[in-house]
């Protein structure tokens, strides 16, 4: 038997609770959401956003009831949604959606609303819902920043399969190296280790959850990879580049990102000194995690290490965020951010400096913080000597 991506019904009875008792402290007597991630969280229910909307409506007793096209039932039922399901013939429709969902709950008094809803749903909301006082709720939000072990289960196999997708992308261009033939292109780079990763999944995995994103990511070289999110082109790595696997995987619906900065050939002193100051920085922030640090806090004691080092000028974004069922998601690691990290928080920590014209330097693990500090899922090495290919 293979490993099992899927959560069981006790987990979803223990994240509604968790939520619900969120609720009650709000002064809520239910949270609607609409947001894919926050829907997944709160039933297991994995879909493919469209136009046609799927809702979940948790209130402080009973089964959350999700809303869902009639075409989604059987994919619902056949996902084990955690969840009463009600269904809407199509879209627009005769009756819109919301009022349908409206119907099945009958809810009144103070609702919260997901933060992320657009403007144009929630009004129908408020139309759909005339008896409810709508106000804008985090409730979900806040129960996601702390992952229960079951997660944390999901996110070391994420992050075992980021490993192996960064060593068979290596593997690659020293391959290539030796044969002396062509080098691969950022795009070929891209598509063998995303192959990597699906097909490990699909391989060993019972049950893959299928997300828009499985596994896969950023590949970038050169002058590319100054820009942070640089997309992969057919540039083929030459002698003398800096490149980056900014690579990443969701096992269960829970991600791991971990990306790597390599030299190809002996580096410059130039490349040692951007490398390092990143490296120091990354390291530190392994270090200096930990429950009762803010985010904020966190942020500016990683990038000083950067700012020290006389490279300031290079920075571009902050340390890192909150990851889980979504690849970017609260909390932040930024100077804007107070939130007081906690137990059972994963975040990335990823610092980089991005030099117009050159390359771009950055290193990421993702972080379970543990009461005892941070702790890495991500494990592919990251020394000077490790990602020097071919020197």
């Amino acid at each position: 038997m293979g490993f099992r991506q899927r959560l069981d019904a006790g987990f979803y009875a223990t994240v509604q609770d968790r939520v619900r008792a969120r609720l009650e402290e709000d002064g809520l007597t239910a949270i609607i959401c609409d947001h894919p991630d926050d829907v997944a969280y709160l039933t297991g229910f994995f879909h493919h956003p469209c136009e046609r909307p799927v809702v979940v409506h948790l209130g402080l007793h009973g089964p959350p009831t999700l809303l869902v096209p009639a075409l989604e039932r059987e994919h619902a039922q056949w996902q084990g949604a955690a969840a009463e399901v009600v269904t809407y013939p199509e879209f627009p429709g005769v009756v819109e959606p919301l009022t349908i969902l409206a119907r099945a709950v009958r809810a009144g008094g103070r609702v919260g609303f997901g933060p992320s809803m657009s403007v144009a749903r929630l009004r129908l909301l408020e139309r759909s819902f005339p008896e409810g006082d709508l106000v804008a709720a985090g409730a979900v939000t806040l129960a996601r920043y702390v992952k229960e072990p079951a997660e944390i289960e999901l996110h070391q196999e994420a992050a075992r399969i980021t490993d192996l997708m960064l060593t068979a992308g290596i593997a690659l261009v020293t391959d290539a190296l030796a044969d002396g033939g062509q080098m691969p292109s950022e795009s070929e780079l891209a598509s063998h280790v995303g192959g990597v990763g699906t097909s490990t999944m699909y391989a060993e995995h019972e049950d893959v959850v299928v997300l828009g994103f499985l596994a896969g990511g950023l590949v970038y070289a050169g002058p590319n990879s100054a820009k942070p999110h640089g997309l992969p082109s057919s540039y083929r790595l030459r002698p003398g580049d800096t490149f980056m696997l900014s690579l990443g995987c969701a096992v269960g619906g829970r991600f791991v990102e971990g990306e790597r900065t390599f030299i190809l050939g002996e580096p410059s002193a130039e490349q040692k000194r951007y490398y390092e100051a990143v490296r120091a920085a990354q390291q530190l922030g392994v270090e200096s995690l930990r429950p009762g640090l803010t985010c904020a806090e966190s942020n500016a004691l990683c990038l000083d290490v950067i700012r020290e080092a006389g490279l300031g000028e290079f920075l571009q974004h902050r340390q890192g965020h909150g990851i889980g069922v979504g690849m970017h998601e609260p909390p932040w690691l930024e100077d804007g951010d107070d939130t007081v990290l906690e137990e059972g928080f994963v975040v990335s920590n990823e610092p980089g400096i991005y030099i117009p014209g050159h390359a771009g330097y950055r290193i990421s693990d993702s972080m379970r913080i543990t009461a005892d500090g941070a702790v890495p899922f991500t494990a592919y090495p990251k020394s000077l000597e490790d990602i020097v290919i071919g020197a």
